[in-house]
């Protein structure tokens, strides 16, 4: 076998240089863009938010409980309240099931349906919003009015329609949070006597319980941050919240319903809000990162 000359080995080690370093500044650029990105979103938000808030008050806008754009009133209180409360319900719903739910995949499910139930549950998470919200208008919204005597568009209907939508990503991390768990500590608990439901919940869940709080913060990014869906069942009223069977209004709900027709102060009191709703999302983004940083430093 005849040997390459020198020069052709030189010119290819050359070659496969370049192409590397430009694979390099390929990737370079792409990191690059997605800073740009998000450097761009922050910039337009708090350069036309905080004007805003200085002009009407920051104790004005965040604690203030009238939206009345029309006499320069903008109070956001009852949105973040909003928010907030849907949000609770969803996690009080939606974390129960999802948590037994990966549960019973990681440790009962048998192999036969385990790859139908797994395709199941992904498959919720890439439903859009607006076939959620349809589903709730059709269903939900008509189940609660028959059976509460409400009018269905209400808090209630959005905690449970959230509940559901947040499902996925709490099952998908949990189930990876109880596999990545050593198998050891599962047997070691069954030759000391517990059984096997013992052991998943006293020893299996709180090893794995960096994971499992991560997929419940997820969720809570997940709800927060929901709109079309929450706007076709909620009800969307502008006032305090009264209660799970009267409407409500979200941060996400009152921008969007608001901006097409929004002008001078009134657009960037939006715009503000859209501030606040990013503060929100950066402290639970925040969270999942030390949450993930305790994880990896208890492994």
């Amino acid at each position: 076998m005849e040997s390459q000359e020198p020069g052709t080995r030189t010119g290819k080690a050359f070659s496969g240089h370049w192409k590397e370093k430009g694979m390099q500044a390929v990737f370079f650029i792409a990191a690059c863009t997605s800073i740009l990105a998000v450097a761009l979103i922050c910039i337009f938000l708090f350069a036309n938010g905080l004007p805003a808030i200085a002009e009407i008050g920051p104790l004005d806008f965040l604690l203030g409980k009238t939206w009345r754009p029309a006499n320069d009133l903008y109070g956001i209180f009852p949105f973040i309240l909003g928010s907030i409360y849907v949000t609770a319900g969803a996690i009080v719903i939606g974390v129960p099931i999802g948590i037994l739910t990966s549960i019973f995949m990681a440790e009962y499910c048998p192999a036969k349906i385990y790859r139908p139930l797994k395709a199941a549950t992904e498959l919720l998470a890439g439903i859009p919003s607006v076939v959620y919200g349809f589903f709730g208008m059709l269903v939900l919204v008509p189940f609660i009015r028959e059976t509460t005597g409400s009018k269905g568009n209400v808090m209630l209907t959005a905690c449970i329609l959230l509940g559901i939508m947040i499902l996925p990503t709490i099952i998908g991390t949990t189930e990876s949070a109880l596999r990545s768990v050593t198998r050891t500590y599962y047997e070691g608990a069954l030759a000391l006597g517990a059984t096997k439901e013992r052991t998943i919940f006293t020893v299996m869940l709180p090893a794995a319980k960096s994971g499992v709080l991560t997929g419940v913060v997820l969720g809570i990014g997940r709800a927060i941050g929901e709109t079309m869906a929450v706007i076709m069942i909620a009800g969307n009223q502008v006032g305090m919240p009264e209660g799970l069977l009267k409407g409500v209004r979200t941060l996400t709900a009152n921008i969007v319903l608001e901006m097409g027709y929004a002008t001078g102060l009134h657009r960037e009191a939006l715009i503000a809000t859209a501030v606040v709703l990013f503060v929100f999302i950066l402290i639970i983004n925040l969270s999942v990162s030390l949450l993930r940083r305790g994880q990896n430093a208890g492994d």
